[in-house]
């Protein structure tokens, strides 16, 4: 069995067979052409699916997947100059979860009002998924900073109780205290 790789290791791997694991980001078709765009957690790839070396039944499935359906390719990674990643996938098998998907229009110009009231699908858009990684790296080098110099980071429990006023505004707090040295 090939290989599971994600989409940003992909060019380590031209040449070899691999296996995808993703969601169908978007699709397009030209004839006996399909051109899948597989989105995983680290980015989107190019799989493209050719009639006449998969067969009539692979090819009818991937005609008839929808936005966002959770998908396994398997296929050999080659070199593509014209690709944002510098590479392609051409698919070899395509397999599809079973579940009924409705179309969902998060990138087609989709108000704010659908992607708040969505925000499973929004948080899969490209500015979503750039802003939560800028976040995360923030919150990483505080971190790296903090434990550096020794701090330990305390999560105190919640002290809620259950039916009295005022509940709302106790929280949780979160506080960093240094090690004795």
């Amino acid at each position: 069995m090939p290989t599971h790789v994600y989409v940003e290791d992909l060019k380590k791997h031209v040449g070899a067979e691999v296996t995808l694991k993703g969601w169908l980001y978007n699709m397009a078709g030209k004839g006996k052409l399909a051109f899948l765009q597989l989105r995983d957690g680290t980015g989107v790839v190019q799989c493209v699916v050719v009639k006449a070396e998969v067969g009539d039944e692979v090819f009818a499935r991937a005609g008839m997947l929808k936005q966002e359906a959770s998908i396994i390719v398997t296929g050999t990674v080659r070199e593509d100059a014209r690709s944002p990643i510098g590479v392609e996938v051409g698919v070899k098998t395509c397999k599809s979860s079973r579940c009924r998907l409705r179309t969902f229009p998060f990138r087609q110009g989709a108000r704010t009002a659908f992607l708040m009231e969505q925000r499973h699908l929004w948080l899969r858009s490209r500015k979503q998924v750039a802003v939560l990684r800028v976040r995360a790296e923030i919150v990483r080098q505080i971190r790296n900073y903090f434990d550096s110099r020794g701090f330990v980071l305390m999560d105190a429990p919640i002290f809620t109780p259950s039916a009295c006023e005022g509940t709302p505004t106790c929280s949780r707090s979160t506080t960093s205290t240094r090690r004795p040295t």
